[in-house]
């Protein structure tokens, strides 16, 4: 039952993602994305792992998408849009395939590493998702968390910046 759940689930996410690139409207490509992003956390609660499943929907399809539809919406991208970059479409392709032909070359010469972490299951029902995510997040990984919050005020003052026409 739970392949059956995770075929179904793949296809949609699949789908949603042809509909996140081939879409001409960027407020379609928007809600495409809503919906891959909705679909990785069914997979996030397939692999029981419901903490991360929460703050996929709640960063990614809640805060993320908002700020995308904020710029959308800030740089008015119309019609207009698609139709000055239909050349790129071809290059686009050709790329990724390249991309797709390296991937599956890679995983089909890889190997599984055998790698173990500090975290252990034990630990996990001990202390919780929510304690070790945020213990990582804000002790080894805190630099990055801030150059992330730091690129994302960029883009939005960018954003802001790229609309105003003439003061």
């Amino acid at each position: 039952m739970e392949t059956i759940l995770f075929y179904i689930v793949a296809l949609i996410a699949v789908g949603s993602g042809l509909i996140v690139i081939l879409s001409r409207s960027p407020v379609n490509s928007a809600l495409g994305l809503v919906n891959t992003f909705f679909c990785l956390a069914v997979f996030y609660v397939m692999l029981y792992a419901p903490f991360m499943a929460a703050v996929q929907i709640m960063v990614y399809a809640g805060a993320i998408m908002v700020l995308i539809l904020f710029v959308i919406m800030l740089l008015n991208l119309g019609s207009d849009a698609g139709k000055r970059f239909t050349h790129g479409v071809v290059w686009a392709a050709f790329a990724s395939v390249l991309v797709l032909v390296n991937l599956l070359v890679f995983v089909k010469r890889g190997q599984v590493s055998g790698a173990q972490g500090d975290v252990t299951n034990a630990m996990v029902l001990d202390f919780g998702h929510t304690e070790l995510i945020g213990k990582a997040m804000f002790t080894e990984f805190l630099l990055p968390f801030e150059i992330a919050s730091i690129l994302l005020l960029v883009a939005i003052v960018g954003a802001v910046i790229l609309t105003k026409r003439e003061v």
